[in-house]
């Protein structure tokens, strides 16, 4: 099952996205973020779509991104966002 939920408020957007499988163990969790990082084998994955995710959310818009789990029972990653980014806009 997955599920997401969202909140907003004092001036942040909560994005939350959770599954039930099986999770993802500390070692790996601990590095999910990083450039190059993958799980794959050689040759099926580049290891660049969480850090570039994790670099848009963080360095392009102000925010956080992160991952919880625990092995046998879930995973969630969550993004928080400014809700405003002070800009006013054009009349």
């Amino acid at each position: 099952m997955v599920t997401l939920s969202t909140n907003a408020g004092d001036g942040i957007v909560d994005l939350r996205i959770r599954d039930n499988g099986p999770g993802i163990p500390l070692d790996i969790a601990s590095r999910i973020f990083e450039p190059f990082f993958t799980t794959k084998a050689a040759g099926e994955g580049t290891g660049l779509g969480l850090s570039l995710s994790y670099d848009i959310v963080v360095q392009g818009h102000g925010g956080e991104m992160y991952v919880e789990s625990e092995p046998g029972s879930y995973t969630e990653f969550g993004i928080r966002l400014p809700s405003s980014t002070g800009h006013e806009e054009a009349p």
